[in-house]
């Protein structure tokens, strides 16, 4: 059932994220950014089985990302897309600072969700310290390769570029993501496991987000 969820959630994340280009251009683009790096904060956190490893929720999420990044460096340029990561930077800040104000809130009588809000947003500091961090690196990365192997390939091949790009910046922002944000809470056997997981699981991701950003590129850039 996960198998037949996981790609379920690929058409819907990445059909969105599509939609969202389509309807509002770059500026969509910009809130899918924002949106999808809180959510995908909030899902790391919850751990599943996946093609029979052991893993996190969050993957395709945090890999929408690096797809909207693909194709704002594509469409309007490597300077639109860094802007666009430092739109994530913000959102995942202020998401911060809301939700732990929230829970330092007295609860009263009535209230049924505290414990709850707890439980979830407990690590939601140390996952968005080290998230805030790999972001801006990965992300960096992405957008850096992307366009170096658009250069070197005089604009072809667009699959090798958004899957090389993708693959490889994933890869490095999982390892040291996973060791800032559960050391000590999980055992490095753990992480590493759940590490080499999320980089089989992000190549997939990967691959299956080839066809969106063709569909992406072929829209007139506002």
């Amino acid at each position: 059932m996960n198998t037949v969820l996981f790609f379920v959630t690929v058409v819907v994340t990445f059909g969105g994220l599509l939609l969202v280009s389509r309807l509002f251009g770059k500026e969509g683009i910009f809130a899918w950014i924002g949106l999808a790096v809180v959510i995908a904060n909030i899902l790391v956190c919850k751990c599943v089985d996946l093609f029979g490893l052991s893993a996190t929720l969050g993957n395709v999420m945090f890999g929408s990302v690096f797809l909207a990044t693909d194709i704002l460096t594509e469409k309007y340029g490597v300077k639109t897309a860094r802007k666009a990561v430092w739109v994530g930077v913000v959102s995942e800040v202020l998401s911060l600072a809301v939700l732990q104000t929230a829970l330092a809130f007295t609860p009263n009588e009535l209230d049924m969700v505290n414990d709850s809000m707890k439980n979830i947003f407990g690590l939601y500091p140390r996952v968005t310290i080290a998230s805030i961090s790999m972001f801006v690196l990965s992300n960096q990365l992405d957008i850096f390769l992307f366009d170096k192997i658009k250069q070197k390939t005089n604009g072809k091949y667009l699959w090798l570029r958004n899957n090389i790009a993708t693959c490889v910046s994933q890869c490095v922002e999982n390892y040291l993501f996973y060791v800032i944000a559960f050391l000590g809470i999980y055992g490095m056997k753990d992480i590493g496991m759940m590490t080499l997981t999320c980089c089989i699981i992000e190549i997939i991701v990967a691959i299956c987000d080839t066809p969106f950003i063709y569909l992406a590129v072929k829209s007139k850039a506002e």
